[in-house]
Parts: structure tokens; C-alpha cells; sequence
């Protein structure tokens, strides 16, 4: 039996419910607006250009974990919404000279967690430290509050007046070591071979090692046996005169694992004691002499060093008066990129080669070569300048092959005696993939050629003339690497060769072999520039120059970086190990062609 029900139309229920459902996600659209504008806003609203607040009895709180690069920089990665930041070397520099001349400024205090930096890096930042000593006769307390500390953090903040470390702190001093990964064996089993082509005589130039060979060949083993030590003596003896201890006893512990934990580590006058974070406020406030009812005042030092490096350049970039150029040349040297590209910096010397206002160039090289075209486009850019006007090279943590490529033409080049730097020579890699997608996928390739030498790629093996070719292309290209040191140094080419074949030095025998003129860091250059400047005020720009953006504000004040606060470290993601091996892998393809790149990718475990 069939119920009486009474049938309502479609078009009363559908317009009522659809007019419902879009008034509903109206209002919900303009919540959600009101809600995010009121965040964005506040946000927004606090980006103002106000200066970091400096109160009488202020202690700077340098947190060193992370990379510490040329430029200070803050990104955000995509894929993971992760801000990435980086301090840089010039700000840490400038931000202690200027607090050893700030009365506000009491003390410094060092917070050392996880480094990511170069020895020659390292040894600039402890530099500029105990000159903050001497000038404002302040005092630097060190806190290793990391879990693991290895001999770069130990390095820093060993010139600390006073070093704790936290009670459970694992202290890893071993000395420096370097481990190299070879893809011969790799490449067999999958079938792919790499012709290797090196310049004459480069027999030190070992980049190319890893794709032939399965171990160091003798003279790479002996020229980084000889590196390796060089770098231990000059960190040895710093880290020695600072702690009153023997040289002799510092490599006993290490030889002997003696070091393993932060008791171990006070035991052997390595730090003055042990401490959490509240005994070390309890030690600033006695330094400075407040009462226990005062407040510690503590100012990030990121923030000072960003608020007084952007003021001052700021200011510079603004005047008229004769100025100083510090043009930043870091990273792996290629014609387009992110890192080092010869579109980029030469686009940046023309421009300060025009400005009248500079007189004098540092050209401040961090790299380990590259690209030969591109830092031929350099070196012509350099040499330009130099015809116009001085440059003064310094060099970073490593300026070498195509990094000291670029370095040749300056008028005086000052390093570190840590330095890695040389490495003159030139090499070539063709890969042939032609039996690995044979025999793994079955793939075989035929050609047709109007002449003999029409068809070479990548599943075409080279003849034996056309690896004459190339071994002379090479050649002729380290033989031009030759004449530009040799014309940059005012020594013969025969002369040159002796020093170069790929090989490495240390800053020390650099200058020892007159490959360089001076040791010094960047603050040296800098002031040596100054002196043979015509500025009245010593006005330094960057290049590229110092600026802040709307998109840095905001990813800085959503770090919370502009606090005083003891800010926790940030986990990694992954292990450095796991992203060397990787990036090795990725990185083959940029190697192929003439490259002017120095032997291995060094990583020195330090």
C-alpha cells in the first residue's frame, strides 16, 4: 500500500539548500580573511625599521650553530617550509669591532653549538674575538651547550677569558682527518666508463681520481698528508697559547682519545668548569655587577651585527665621498647559477669598475674553482679592473684552481696560513654510457655521419685521435692557466710549473713559494685597502650590497631572531654524512668538460 505522501518540487529544496551552503562559505571566506589579515597585520605592523634596543649593562649573546657563510642570508625552503639562515663572516667581524667601542656593550657571550664554517673561516672569527678583547678589555665568556663538540667549535671559543661547557656535553677532539669516496668500482658494475683527461704534468691534480681509482694515488695522499698538517700545526698552536698547555700534551690526549666528555675536558684545563644556563647568569651578573634582583639584558648578536652592518652600508651606499668595494666571489664557479656565476660578478665589477666613487677593489674569493670558460670571464673581468683601478684579493677558506684563476691579476693577494689555495692545473671528463644501456636495458645505438667525427656523445666511446684532441685542448688551456700566474706573479712560466700540476698549498707555503703576498684575513685586506685609498672615512659597500627586503623582515621576525632570548638549536633533517654522498653522486654531471676545479671535494673533518 503506497503512502500519501506529498511530493515537494526539486527546485524548493535545491535553491533554498544551495543558497544556505554559499552564504555559509561567504561567511566562512570572510572569517578566515579577518582571522589571517589580523595575523599578517600584526606581523606586518612589526616589520618597522626600529633599531635593536642597546641598554646600559648589555651583554651580546653570539649563538654560533649553523652555517656561517660570506653573506648573512635567511630563505625558505618549499618542499619543507623550513627558513634557512646563515651568518655572515662580515657582519660577525664588523658587529664585535663596533661593540668593543659601544659602552653599552659588557661582555660577550658565546653560545657554541653546531659550526658549519671552513678552518680559515674559524680562524678569521676567533681573530676578531680576541682583538674585541684587547680593544675594549670586555670580557667573552664560552658555553659549549651543544651535545657533541668537535675541534671547530672547541677552536672558536677557546680564546673565551672563561669556558664552561654543559655537564653533558661529548667533546670529540681527534685531530683533522679527510676521507675520500672513489666510484670507480660503482661505475664498473653498472658499466659506465669516464675518459679522464688531464693537463700535462697535473699529476696532482686528483679531482678525476675517484672515477679511475679505488684509493689515493701517492702524490694525493702526499700533498693532503702535507695540508692536513700544515692546517693542525697553525690550530694547535692557537688553541695551545690560549689554554697555557703544552703542545706536545694537547696531541697526547687527542692521539690517546683522552678527550671524550666535558669532565675529561676540565680535568685537562681545556675549559675553567662546568655549567647550566642558570649558573652562567649567575656568573655575568657577578662580572657585571648586578644585584640579585637585576635583570641580565641580553641582545642577539645576529640582530646587532644585521641592525649596524645594514646601518652602515646603508649609509655608504648612500654617499658621494671616495669608497672602498668588497666584491664576494663564493662557491663553485660556473657561467649561470646560484653560487658562483660569471654572468653575476662580472656584471658586479663592471658596475663598481664604473662607479667613480670606488678607487680601490677587495675582491673576496671563497671557491674551489669551477668552470674554465667561467673563470676565464672572470679572470678578464679582474684584470680590467685592476688596469683601473687597485684590487686586493683576499682569500677565504679555500681560493683555489679556478678560484685563484681569478686571483691572478690583483695587485697584492693576502690569505690565511690556513688557506687552501693553488691547485694550478686544468682536467677533462667525458663519460661513456653506451655498455650500461646495452647490457641493462638492451638499447644500441647506430649512426650516420656526413664526416668522420660528426656523432660524439655520451654512447660513443672516443678514438684514440679524439683523445688526442682534447688532451690537447687541455693543455693549451693549463698552458694559458700557466702564463696568467706566471704574468700575476711576475715569474717565469718554468717557474709557475713548479708550484702548480694541480697541486694544493697551504696559506703558509703559498706564501713561502710567492703564490700569495701577504697572511691576513678580510679585516686585513679591508684595512690595507684603506690605507692605499684615497676615502677619508674608509667607507667600505659590499657587493653584493647589504640590503634588506620586505620578504627577510618577514621570515626573520617569524624566526623570532630579533629576541634576547636563550633560543633552543634547531634540529637537522638529515645527516651531513648522507647529503656529501648524495650531492657527490648529483654533482658528476657538473664535473664533465675542462674544469679548473681543485683535487676532490675536501671535506676535512674538523
Amino acid at each position: 500500500m503506497e503512502e500519501n505522501t506529498p511530493k515537494i518540487p526539486f527546485k524548493k529544496i535545491f535553491w533554498p539548500s544551495f543558497v544556505a551552503v554559499l552564504s555559509a562559505s561567504i561567511l566562512g571566506m570572510i572569517l578566515f580573511v579577518m582571522v589571517i589579515g589580523a595575523i599578517i597585520g600584526g606581523i606586518f605592523g612589526s616589520l618597522d625599521d626600529n633599531p635593536v634596543e642597546i641598554k646600559e649593562k648589555t651583554i651580546l649573546h653570539l649563538q654560533l650553530d649553523g652555517p656561517i657563510k660570506e653573506k648573512s642570508k635567511v630563505s625558505l625552503e618549499p618542499s619543507s617550509l623550513t627558513v634557512n639562515t646563515s651568518l655572515g663572516l662580515p657582519d660577525i667581524l664588523y658587529a664585535l669591532d663596533k661593540a668593543s667601542q659601544d659602552d653599552r656593550i659588557k661582555g660577550v657571550y658565546i653560545d657554541i653549538g653546531d659550526i658549519e664554517c671552513g678552518i680559515s673561516t674559524a680562524r678569521s672569527i676567533r681573530k676578531a674575538i680576541e682583538q674585541f678583547k684587547i680593544k675594549s678589555n670586555k670580557k667573552v665568556y664560552t658555553l659549549y651547550a651543544g651535545e657533541r663538540i668537535s675541534q671547530i667549535e672547541y677552536y672558536i671559543g677557546s680564546c673565551g677569558d672563561k669556558i664552561y661547557a654543559f655537564p653533558t656535553t661529548n667533546f670529540m677532539l681527534t685531530g683533522l682527518g679527510t676521507e675520500y669516496t672513489f666510484f670507480k668500482n660503482l661505475l664498473d658494475k653498472v658499466g659506465v666508463e669516464v675518459e679522464v683527461i688531464r693537463g700535462e704534468n697535473n699529476d696532482f691534480k686528483s679531482a678525476v681520481e675517484p672515477f679511475f681509482l679505488s684509493k689515493l694515488s701517492d702524490s694525493a695522499r702526499y700533498q693532503s698528508t702535507v695540508l692536513l698538517n700544515n692546517m693542525w700545526s697553525v690550530i694547535s698552536q692557537d688553541i695551545c697559547k690560549s689554554r697555557k698547555i703544552e703542545i706536545k700534551d694537547w696531541n697526547a690526549w687527542l692521539n690517546r682519545l683522552t678527550i671524550t666528555n666535558a669532565s675529561s675536558a676540565l680535568n685537562h684545563r681545556l675549559v675553567d668548569g662546568l655549567a647550566y644556563q642558570d649558573e652562567m647568569m649567575a656568573l655575568w651578573k657577578k662580572e657585571i655587577s648586578l644585584l640579585d634582583s637585576e635583570d641580565l639584558y641580553f641582545v642577539s648578536f645576529e640582530a646587532y651585527a644585521r641592525n649596524a652592518m645594514l646601518e652602515d652600508q646603508l649609509l655608504a651606499q648612500e654617499g658621494s665621498a671616495t669608497a672602498i668595494a668588497v666584491v664576494v666571489a663564493e662557491g663553485e664557479i660556473t657561467t649561470e647559477g646560484q653560487e658562483l656565476s660569471s654572468k653575476k660578478l662580472c656584471r658586479e665589477l663592471r658596475e663598481v669598475r664604473e662607479d667613480n666613487r670606488f678607487d680601490v677593489v677587495v675582491l673576496r674569493i671563497n671557491s674551489p674553482g669551477g668552470s674554465a670558460l667561467a673563470s676565464e670571464e672572470i679572470w678578464r673581468e679582474v684584470w680590467l679592473t685592476q688596469q683601473k683601478k687597485k684590487v686586493v684579493v683576499s682569500m677565504g677558506d679555500v681560493a683555489a684552481s679556478g678560484g685563484y684563476y681569478i686571483a691572478t691579476p690583483a695587485e697584492i693577494i693576502f690569505c690565511d696560513p690556513t688557506t687552501i689555495t693553488g691547485s694550478i692545473g686544468v682536467f677533462g671528463m667525458i663519460p661513456y654510457a653506451g655498455k650500461l644501456l646495452n647490457n641493462t636495458f638492451g638499447i644500441t645505438f647506430d649512426t650516420v655521419q656526413t664526416n668522420h667525427h660528426s656523432v660524439l656523445s655520451f654512447t660513443h666511446k672516443l678514438s684514440k685521435e679524439e683523445l688526442s684532441v682534447v688532451q690537447q685542448e687541455v693543455n693549451t688551456i693549463y698552458k694559458q692557466f700557466l702564463k696568467r700566474v706566471a704574468e700575476g706573479r711576475k715569474m717565469s712560466s718554468y717557474q709557475a710549473n713548479l708550484f702548480a700540476r694541480g697541486r694544493v698549498w697551504s696559506g703558509n707555503d703559498a706564501l713561502r713559494i710567492k703564490l700569495v703576498d701577504r697572511m691576513g684575513d678580510l679585516t686585513d685586506a679591508i684595512n690595507y685597502a684603506k690605507s692605499i685609498s684615497k676615502s677619508i672615512n674608509g667607507s667600505v659597500v659590499y657587493f653584493p650590497k647589504v640590503e634588506e627586503d620586505f620578504s627577510d623582515k618577514l621570515l626573520r621576525k617569524l624566526l623570532g631572531s630579533e629576541n634576547s632570548e636563550l633560543n633552543p638549536r634547531k634540529d637537522k633533517e638529515l645527516t651531513k654524512y648522507v647529503l656529501e654522498q648524495f650531492n657527490s653522486l648529483k654533482n658528476i654531471e657538473s664535473k664533465m668538460g675542462i674544469q679548473m676545479r681543485m683535487p676532490y671535494d675536501l671535506f676535512i673533518r674538523f
